[in-house]
């Protein structure tokens, strides 16, 4: 009994003595440990602080959007008091104004642009009759009172054939180039309504950017998104206005020029085939 608690106390002794290693070994684990740890937030905090600033704002937005959807009536408004809340105004008699003229314009032409209208087939049987029957006196009369761009061209012809054939022809070349200038003149219009529409929907988003950054520029905080919206939508709608304007303005402008050049041809050809008989023979008036 007395060896084995001899033995006993010796074997505590030895772990005494072992201590003092296990106490070294656990500080130099905790320094390493702490050591990481410092290097770890060493480096994270940078990229919080810029971070912070990004964040900040944006839970400031979603906050503010928050409360202004928790206090705003819920009402749905039409997309026309939208436009015309957006537009202002200004520009909503500037468009209205617009609008109803490039109307008004393309009636116009549509009506006037035609064979029918240029060359009334009644003109032309009427002529050629009379001229079928040796009445010029006659075919002059219906040409002068007729209206039409045939029948101004028969006119002056017919009013200068004394002098000659050539002379009639010129006569009659001179006033298809007066006809076809008023022609135009008329659609050109058109085309100055396609050139102005998307001018005045620029100014119009121009205003509007303007407009929106000076609420940025007056607001000591950052400013809601619905004080920005008013600016920018005006910006948005006036473009949009402007280009439903323009872009069947260009097209029908176009589409007129084409017709009145093909027309003009046909113009041309009709006179002279109608006239083309007076080059051998002489006329009685």
């Amino acid at each position: 009994m007395q060896s084995a608690a001899i033995e006993v106390v010796s074997g505590y002794g030895g772990g005494a003595a072992l201590l003092p290693e296990v106490g070294s070994a656990l500080l130099r684990g905790l320094r390493a440990t702490l050591s990481r740890a410092a290097l770890a937030v060493a480096l994270l905090l940078p990229s919080a602080a810029a971070i912070g600033p990004v964040l900040s704002p944006t839970v400031a937005v979603a906050q503010d959007d928050l409360a202004d959807e928790e206090g705003a009536p819920a009402e749905g408004e039409s997309m026309l008091a939208f436009y015309y809340n957006a537009l202002g105004l200004r520009y909503v008699i500037i468009f209205l104004l617009l609008s109803f003229a490039l109307v008004a314009l393309l009636v116009m032409c549509f009506l006037q642009i035609r064979r029918e209208a240029l060359m009334p087939k009644a003109l032309r049987d009427g002529f050629e009759a009379h001229l079928e029957a040796k009445e010029f006196q006659q075919a002059y009369d219906l040409a002068k009172a007729d209206d039409s761009y045939l029948g101004h061209v028969l006119a002056a012809g017919m009013g200068k054939l004394q002098s000659g054939h050539p002379a009639a022809v010129e006569a009659m070349q001179e006033t298809e180039d007066d006809e076809a200038m008023k022609l135009e003149h008329k659609i050109s219009y058109v085309s100055l309504i396609g050139a102005l529409a998307p001018m005045f929907g620029l100014l119009g988003t121009v205003d509007g950017m303007v407009g929106a950054f000076m609420v940025i520029a007056k607001s000591a905080t950052a400013p809601k998104p619905s004080e920005l919206a008013i600016g920018i939508s005006q910006a948005l709608i006036t473009t949009l206005i402007g280009l439903w304007l323009a872009i069947p303005a260009i097209a029908c402008f176009a589409l007129f020029k084409n017709w009145l050049q093909k027309l003009n041809g046909e113009v041309a050809e009709e006179s002279e085939r109608l006239m083309s008989r007076f080059q051998t023979m002489g006329v009685k008036k």
